[in-house]
């Protein structure tokens, strides 16, 4: 038996499946694809999370586009993280090529061009179904961390929160969030005080600091109604395919926070909503995140704990996450431990530091007869990956150089028009682009206050015109007592003068001497 028969057989006990799969490419041997070995990856395993890594230009966008589309149509839904937009094509039928048949019949897998039902969802202003969430949706904890706040202003936090509760003022977005702050040590710091203690303005202040950084990156637009239903994304179109849900993020690779700061709430709402899988044959839904480093490099030390518990526990609701980025040491090592499916692409060693990067790389494959995993790394070309995933028992299958197969949708984005068309036949969009700013704790606290001013300035008015009334009396009083006073002046004046009482002095002596 030939080794290129040896291998065959290897790799085909290596990717037997008794359950769906999904296979990627044919494993290669010497650079000569051997076809019909197919690299397949079990339906089973694919909430065990994964990584496609790779340099700049080797096909990790095309990798990343044919697990959404095979996933789609085995009626799976996909959430896919578009940062760099070129992933709209999903929704058209690719063109094909002559070398895209050649690829396709080395592989031994027969190209076929579909597109797939599609969803363009948005954080910013861009077109698309808007994504939002409350802030009461957050809760203090969450909040705290993304706003990585210290132990003493998450207190604060929590305590902001529970007098919403108790006064029932709704936290929707951060113009609620920024008036409680003021409000907790201005108009309401007597309230405060006595039910909750003393909160200092020091930390408000510094809360505040770090919510207006929120807000320079666009949080604004994220944070309000309608919330954003996680259900939203698990639609089967009536084909039976599963959504692909593209989130446009072209324009939010210098607003790293905010992209975090969704990231981890979509997380944390999925596994608060989602039930229970335990060890199901197929998976409920998987997450593509692409840039993977713009949520790692950005995150607090909090941030990256709150992620890293996600990561470990999300599988039981039946959902895996995939990390796409160029250099496997962007994933922290937590993270990294976590992800059954490997799909690297070739990495470059143009530096020392590319050279420790490629080795340490190499250690996180299975070792191979086959494969010196350190020269393949650098050796692979464009739409060439090495492969390992976890079959149906958990276990590593064999390490694969695969040449990937192409993808079935189109290579390129949408145009405007299409784009257009895509939107206006979707009912997400009307569902959620309608922007409602109803009665919150903004405009509660603002009538709480201004009430209280109006009763304030009432009560002044009282008191100011009880005195002025009681000044009237005194002063009417004292002009009564000096008229009476004027009045009888003249007569004390007449009966104390001298001549009157030399008068009287003369008639009494002259009646004594009668």
């Amino acid at each position: 038996m030939s080794m290129n028969d040896t291998f065959f057989n290897y790799i085909t006990e290596g990717n037997t499946c008794k359950g769906d799969f999904i296979p990627v490419g044919a494993a290669m041997l010497n650079g000569e694809t051997i076809t019909n070995a197919l690299v397949k990856i079990p339906l089973k395993t694919m909430n065990r999370h994964g990584l496609i890594a790779g340099a700049t230009g080797t096909g990790k966008t095309k990798s990343l586009q044919v697990l959404a589309e095979n996933l789609s149509d085995k009626g799976i839904p996909v959430l896919l993280m578009d940062i760099k937009g070129d992933l709209s094509g999903l929704a058209q039928p690719g063109a094909g090529h002559p070398k895209i048949d050649e690829r396709h019949a080395k592989i031994g897998i027969p190209f076929e061009a579909k597109g797939f039902p599609v969803e363009i969802l948005t954080l910013s202003e861009q077109n698309g179904v808007r994504l939002r969430a409350t802030v009461s949706e957050f809760g203090p904890v969450l909040l705290s961390r993304i706003l990585d706040l210290s132990e003493a202003q998450s207190g604060v936090v929590a305590v902001i929160f529970k007098y919403c509760d108790d006064q029932k003022l709704p936290l929707l977005d951060l113009k609620d969030f920024k008036k409680m702050l003021q409000y907790a040590t201005q108009e309401g710091k007597a309230e405060f005080g006595d039910a909750y203690g003393h909160i200092s303005t020091a930390s408000t202040g510094s809360i505040l600091r770090k919510v207006v950084e929120l807000e320079q990156q666009g949080a604004d637009l994220f944070f309000g109604e309608t919330s954003f239903d996680v259900q939203d994304l698990l639609r089967i179109d009536e084909n039976g395919k599963g959504y692909i849900n593209i989130l446009r993020l072209t324009d939010i690779q210098d607003r790293p926070k905010l992209f975090s700061t969704f990231m981890l709430s979509l997380l944390a709402e999925i596994y608060s909503t989602f039930p229970e899988q335990g060890d199901s044959d197929r998976p409920e839904l998987i997450l593509f995140i692409d840039e993977a480093h713009l949520i790692f490099n950005e995150a607090s030390k909090a941030l990256l704990n709150q992620i890293e518990s996600i990561v470990k526990l999300i599988r039981s609701k039946g959902v895996g996450l995939y990390f796409v980025t160029q250099n496997p040491t962007d994933v922290p090592e937590a993270v990294l431990s976590q992800l059954g499916l490997k799909i690297q692409h070739a990495l470059r060693a143009f530096t020392a530091n590319d050279r420790k990067a490629i080795k340490l790389t190499a250690q996180n494959y299975p070792d191979s007869d086959y494969y010196n995993t350190e020269e393949v790394l650098t050796s692979l070309g464009i739409g060439e990956a090495l492969v390992s995933a976890l079959d149906e028992k958990g276990r590593p299958t064999p390490l694969a150089a695969t040449m990937m197969r192409a993808p079935m949708s189109r290579m390129d984005v949408l145009t405007d028009t299409e784009l257009s068309s895509l939107l206006s036949k979707s009912k997400l969009v009307k569902k959620y682009n309608e922007t409602i700013d109803r009665e919150s704790a903004y405009e509660m606290l603002n009538d709480k206050i201004d009430k209280a001013e109006a009763e304030e300035a009432k009560e002044k008015a009282r008191k100011e015109q009880e005195a002025l009334k009681k000044a009237t009396e005194k002063q009417s009083t004292t002009s009564s007592s000096r008229r009476t006073s004027t009045a009888m002046n003249p007569v004390i004046k007449v009966l104390t003068s001298a001549t009157f009482i030399r008068s009287v002095f003369g008639i009494l002596t002259k009646v004594m001497k009668k």
